[in-house]
């Protein structure tokens, strides 16, 4: 099929400099399309894995899909234990992208068993382009309108409407909304603040809803910028648990008490969150389930089943940053 001899195939099977890396992506494509088993790490044996899974991380929009984010780390420990569990390898790709003309090479120069993509950034039609011709991957992140590829994310609207009306039935009137909604997953929680707003009867204000980047340093500026505008609040959902540390240093910073002052609620549940003070009140989302479900798809799954998108559930964890 591939036009090339049987010596060139078992070279290129094997990743042998031997063989040009366009004939070993023609080769490599064939192999998977027709469920032909190589091993792209190892060779076979008592000690090999089951199969290899590739964790790919696009650069980052709107939250700052970096290595270091407690949040991406604890995901990686997801997918990672449920690759242990399942006899599985996985890697960590060096490659970084951020635009549809990376993604295509990426997938067919993989050699892994499925690809594994932790966050859409801005990728979200390049993701439904690439599951024209791609099947075997799965993306971490929200669930989108017109979406074809495989996702498994989090219900981020009812994580924001529950963080937003806790502060409500806590008497919290001016209640703001501090993160990017640039972000797929941001912009779900905010839709869901202003579910919860018009539940309970407030208003949605623009002077209420703060920029604010996935880092610590970027929710303190901003939330020190709401601050010297002298704008009234007493309640803050925040996008992420980074972005409502960053948000406890500043309001404390300016003498302001939480929760006093101001009720402050997170997003995620990230470890350090409970050994804050005050301790962080917050949306929890499951990465454990998280990794066993990006897993199992590309495992579970024929080599051109479609798969289909999971949505978790999120929790409250009531703690201290609320004051009830």
């Amino acid at each position: 099929m591939a036009g090339v001899s049987i010596t060139t195939v078992s070279r290129a099977l094997n990743d042998s400099g031997a063989v040009n890396i366009q004939t070993k992506q023609q080769i490599w494509k064939l192999a998977r399309e027709h469920s032909y088993p190589f091993r792209g790490y190892m060779p076979a044996g008592p000690t090999a894995a089951a199969a290899t899974l590739t964790v790919v991380i696009p650069r980052p929009q709107g939250r700052g899909a970096q290595l270091s984010d407690p949040f991406i780390l604890e995901l990686i420990a997801g997918v990672g234990d449920a690759a242990r569990a399942r006899g599985c390898d996985f890697i960590i790709s060096h490659v970084s992208p951020a635009g549809p003309d990376e993604l295509l090479p990426l997938m067919e120069s993989n050699r892994a068993s499925g690809v594994i993509f932790l966050g859409q950034s801005s990728l979200h039609s390049a993701f439904n382009r690439l599951a024209e011709t791609q099947s075997r991957f799965a993306v971490w992140g929200a669930e989108l309108p017109r979406q074809t590829y495989c996702s498994v994310g989090s219900d981020n609207p009812l994580g924001g409407r529950r963080a937003t009306l806790h502060l409500a039935r806590l008497g919290r009137q001016r209640i703001v909304f501090l993160g990017d909604i640039e972000a797929p997953e941001a912009m779900q929680r905010y839709q869901g603040y202003l579910a919860a707003l018009q539940e309970t009867g407030l208003s949605p204000e623009q002077d209420l809803r703060v920029p604010a980047h996935f880092g610590i340093e970027a929710a303190e500026a901003s939330v020190d910028a709401l601050i010297g505008r002298r704008i009234k609040f007493d309640g803050i959902v925040a996008a992420s648990d980074l972005i409502a540390l960053g948000a406890i240093r500043s309001l404390l910073r300016a003498g302001m008490s939480v929760p006093g002052d101001v009720s402050v609620v997170g997003f995620d549940d990230v470890p350090f969150a409970r050994y804050s003070r005050p301790a962080l009140t917050t949306i929890r989302q499951d990465t454990a389930l998280a990794g066993r479900l990006l897993v199992s798809k590309l495992l579970n799954s024929d080599v051109n089943a479609e798969l289909k998108s999971e949505r978790l559930p999120t929790d409250l964890v009531v703690r201290e940053s609320c004051g009830a």
